[in-house]
């Protein structure tokens, strides 16, 4: 059996497990909304459906969602996250898919300037030099996707075209409406983005993690459907003083990322924050301003001294593994839990293996054989499957674990010890570090850090997991024992959804590319 959780609304503080607690709390936010709402997301697809009963009683989706609360005379102030049209047109085209669609939700709900949508594209630049290296790569995605137009039918082309702005500008359009690219000038590169996903209700409540609106991304605590269908992820919705400091960065941080303003101090909201670079000729990415996140990561692994658990769709960040592994050398009594997904989502479900996911899974690789030799038998490394066996169809390879469908990790979480927690958006890779913006809270209360601590590691755990998984002297060997105990019974007959983590599979698919900064991935 599957630890499970009830779920309990609670006034000032709540952990939020996966889209289906987390999207009805959401709704409910913007159904309660009086005034205003300020919001900053990755993805925020308004063809999600509502799963709440309230909202079910006005929408079906969120789209319906959002004319009612606008028609109530609520504002809403958005950032959806703009993509790199060259690199990423099928995220370019959602994200401004998704702002034609909330400028005609307004209309139809006689919203006048209520709505203040952005479609924010991080103004850093890849340098000339760069591109002019990369410019054989560009070309093919260039073409790549004049050849996708091409294979639509007249309206669909032009359609698609109106929903790709950026790439738009790269295209050429012939007399019959077929299009190629253009060949000069060189196209622009944004290397960096907005990943945060947070929204401020009234000034007074605040929604905060890892999770963005999207069919694609609701589970349920159970995971019990296709592999590549599951997503694990962790919010949190609360009052206090962070609200505040949350609404100051949402109506500063395009500013902050365009060099206009000078990021704020907080105490408690974490950020990493970074802005375009000067006469830029040779770099890739962006020049880093805040790294909130990654200090705070430092300076309390540094302070933890028994037990640190780390929950993230990536360990990338050979810094950060490197700093983990003197910590261990320094502290005999310190050990460390570490949760992935089996395989990231393009090599598991997609088997789209390009040179970005394998060297990806290159510096994966050698973060954690960094951490295995530092910490030896204090590390347990965890993969998490379903209690089920494979039902065919793309649950093959690493999509499987132990012979199990894995359950897709997105969540961000990191545990010092019983006394520190941050929830973030961020993963622990160079790229959410010190690129991409991305927004986090820092939790000091332990209150609040201990039922964190038990519903987020509570959750992988059997039904009736003894003290003895949550002991900091005893964690690691328990979940362990739990995980190989598990591998050798049948997926039917296994109890939670801990296993061993499959390095050498990591490493089958990994291929370091020299010369490509880490932060690319």
């Amino acid at each position: 059996m599957v630890q499970s959780f009830k779920y309990h609304a609670v006034p000032d503080f709540d952990v939020l497990l996966t889209a289906d607690q987390a999207y009805p709390v959401l709704e409910r936010a913007f159904m309660n909304a009086r005034s205003e709402i300020w919001a900053g997301f990755r993805v925020f697809d308004l063809t999600t459906k509502v799963r709440s009963k309230v909202a079910k009683g006005v929408a079906k989706t969120w789209f319906d969602l959002i004319i009612h609360t606008l028609a109530r005379g609520v504002s809403l102030n958005i950032v959806i996250s703009d993509f790199d049209p060259v690199a990423r047109p099928t995220l370019h085209r959602g994200t401004w898919r998704s702002v034609r669609r909330l400028i005609a939700a307004a209309e139809l709900a006689g919203a006048g300037d209520r709505l203040h949508v952005i479609a924010g594209l991080h103004p850093a630049r890849t340098g000339l030099v760069p591109r002019i290296f990369f410019w054989p790569a560009i070309l093919h995605r260039q073409f790549r996707a004049a050849r996708w137009l091409n294979r639509r039918t007249g309206p669909e082309r032009a359609t698609a075209i109106k929903e790709m702005p950026g790439l738009a500008r790269h295209l050429m359009i012939s007399g019959d409406g077929h299009v190629r690219p253009r060949l000069w000038p060189i196209p622009e590169l944004f290397p960096a983005t907005h990943h945060q996903k947070l929204a401020v209700f009234d000034r007074r409540n605040l929604y905060l993690g890892g999770l963005d609106l999207d069919e694609r991304r609701f589970d349920t605590l159970r995971h019990d459907q296709s592999a590549e269908e599951t997503w694990h992820d962790v919010q949190l919705s609360l009052t206090g003083p962070a609200v505040a400091e949350a609404q100051s960065h949402l109506e500063t941080f395009l500013d902050v990322t365009a060099g206009l303003k000078t990021p704020q101090w907080h105490r408690r909201l974490l950020r990493t924050l970074s802005r375009p670079r000067e006469y830029n000729w040779f770099r890739f990415g962006p020049a880093p301003l805040v790294e909130e996140i990654a200090t705070a990561h430092e300076h309390y692994a540094k302070r933890a001294r028994r037990l640190i658990y780390l929950e993230t769709q990536y360990f990338r960040d050979l810094r950060f593994a490197r700093f983990l592994a003197r910590r261990a050398r320094e502290n005999p009594g310190l050990s460390l839990i570490l949760t992935l997904p089996g395989a990231p989502e393009e090599i598991a479900f997609e088997r789209r293996i390009g040179l970005d996911a394998r060297f990806g899974e290159f510096l994966q690789a050698r973060a954690l054989r960094v951490l295995v030799k530092a910490f030896g038998s204090r590390l347990f490394i965890a993969g998490m499957a379903q209690p089920r066996a494979k039902n065919g169809g793309n649950e093959n390879g690493r999509a499987l674990l132990h012979d199990a469908p894995i359950i897709y990790i997105h969540s961000k979480v990191s545990l010092f010890d019983d006394t520190t927690a941050i929830v973030s958006s961020a993963n622990l890779n160079g790229r959410s570090l010190r690129w991409d913006t991305e927004v986090g809270l820092l939790l000091t209360d332990h209150g609040q850090v201990r039922r964190l601590r038990r519903k987020v590691m509570g959750h992988w755990l059997p039904e009736d997991a003894h003290d003895g998984y949550f002991d900091p002297g005893r964690a690691v060997s328990a979940w362990r024992a739990l995980a190989l105990d598990n591998a050798r019974k049948p997926p039917d007959k296994r109890d939670g959804f801990v296993l061993p983590f499959d390095i050498e599979a990591a490493e089958k698919d990994a291929t370091e590319v020299p010369g490509i900064p880490q932060e690319m991935v």
